[in-house]
Order: C-alpha cells, then sequence, then structure tokens
C-alpha cells in the first residue's frame, strides 16, 4: 500500500503558516524535506521552490503584509475551510466538533492550555492531522475537503499568488484532481463588516436604492392635541 506523504504534507502545512522570521529561518530544512521525500511531480516542486525563493528574498514586512492582506481580508482565500461551507452560522460550531472528533479518533490531540491556537478547520491544523494518517485514511479525508481546496486554489490563481502552489501540492499528496472553479467576485471583510454611514444605512444597505431619492412622509398635527401638549407644557 502507497505511504502517506507524511513529510511533504507537514512542510505545505507549515508554508501555508504565518510568515514570521521563524518560519524563514526554515525555509531551506522544509525545501530540503520536500525533495528528499519526492512525493510531489517536478512541476508541484518547481512551484514550491518559487515560493520559498519569494518568501525568502523578499523584505520581511511586505511577505508578512501581503500573507495578512490575502489570507485575513477575504473569505474566498480563508485558511478555516468551514468558513466556506458554513460562513459564521450555527452549522460551523456542530462541523467543528465532529472534526475535533475525527482528529481524536485519529489519534491527534489539539493542545487545549495554547490559548492562541488554531481553529480545527485552519488548513495548516487539517494538513497536519492528514500526515498523521494511514494512506487510505489520509486520502479518504482529503477527498471530503477537495472542493474547498479546489476553491481556494482558484481563488488564489486569480488573485497570480504564488500561495496556489501549495494548494495544487495538497491535491496532488491527496490523490484529488484539480478542477475548475467559478470564483465569484466578493466583498472585503473589512467591507462587509463595517459599520453604515450616519443617516445612511438605509439607503447604503438594502432599503433603497444609494442612487434613487428616498421617499419623505409629512403628517400634519391634530391642532387639539397640540394644544394639550402646549397647555401641559406651560
Amino acid at each position: 500500500m502507497k505511504k502517506t506523504p507524511t513529510y511533504s504534507l507537514r512542510v505545505l502545512a507549515r508554508l501555508m503558516g504565518y510568515p514570521d522570521a521563524d518560519l524563514r529561518a526554515a525555509l531551506p530544512a522544509l525545501r530540503e524535506a520536500l525533495h528528499a521525500e519526492g512525493a510531489l511531480s517536478a512541476k508541484r516542486l518547481q512551484g514550491l521552490d518559487t515560493l520559498i525563493d519569494s518568501l525568502a528574498a523578499r523584505d520581511i514586512f511586505d511577505v508578512e503584509t501581503d500573507y495578512v492582506e490575502l489570507f485575513d481580508r477575504g473569505r474566498a482565500t480563508s485558511l478555516n475551510l468551514f468558513e466556506h461551507v458554513h460562513g459564521d452560522s450555527r452549522d460551523r460550531g456542530q462541523a467543528m466538533v465532529d472534526l475535533l472528533q475525527t482528529y481524536e479518533q485519529g489519534g491527534l490531540f489539539l493542545d487545549p492550555s495554547q490559548a492562541n491556537r488554531e481553529m480545527p478547520d485552519y488548513l495548516p491544523v487539517v494538513l497536519e492531522f492528514v500526515s498523521t494518517q494511514p494512506a487510505a485514511q489520509a486520502v479518504g479525508f482529503m477527498s471530503e475537503v477537495a472542493h474547498i481546496l479546489n476553491a481556494i486554489y482558484a481563488a488564489l490563481l486569480k488573485r497570480h499568488s504564488l500561495y496556489a502552489h501549495v494548494l495544487g501540492a495538497a491535491l496532488e499528496l491527496g490523490e484529488q484532481p484539480i478542477e475548475a472553479v467559478e470564483v465569484p467576485e466578493e466583498e472585503a471583510l473589512d467591507a462587509a463588516w463595517a459599520e453604515p454611514d450616519a443617516f445612511g444605512g438605509c439607503s447604503s444597505k438594502g432599503q433603497q436604492r444609494p442612487d434613487q431619492p428616498q421617499p419623505i412622509q409629512i403628517v400634519r398635527r391634530n391642532a387639539q392635541g397640540a394644544q394639550q401638549n402646549r397647555g401641559a407644557a406651560a
């Protein structure tokens, strides 16, 4: 039976993490592990080498800024897989519980003492889990998330991002086909969560078209009611 490409999957998980100084220092070792295991095609390895070279050569501030802009400010490229399926609905919480149970059944337990640990559906965590599983289980698990990986892959290609090579490699290691996925235009997360302008919320957030005049209804006050109000005020 084919062996799970453990080291390559863990390298992909690491490459998808935040590109801090520790990651940059580890890049030579990550490249060596990819080539030593030889689980990927020459074309995939060449693409990953290009990404690694870019991460190593560019200014660290630019690399980190681009990473945040790419993965933290748009749903299409979110690395939290269930966000692509469930969004912010309650179903995502139950999906998290089910995923944690899958991890535990596979012998992987997330450390609850890490206050800043990532969500279970965070792609690097998912790839780390897959790397621990026997080949048949690893391929089966990857088949269940392949449609999400394909969607992220397509979104990264649309943005001309070298990180698309990581998603392509993950699909290849999971023995999943790369399928064409249409990526719709999306509103940036910052814009989606922004507060509407004062006095303009109704016209800009769906009640009326912002480019159309707003109706104003003027109601004549009852004369007797007005007199009573004046008397009460006196």
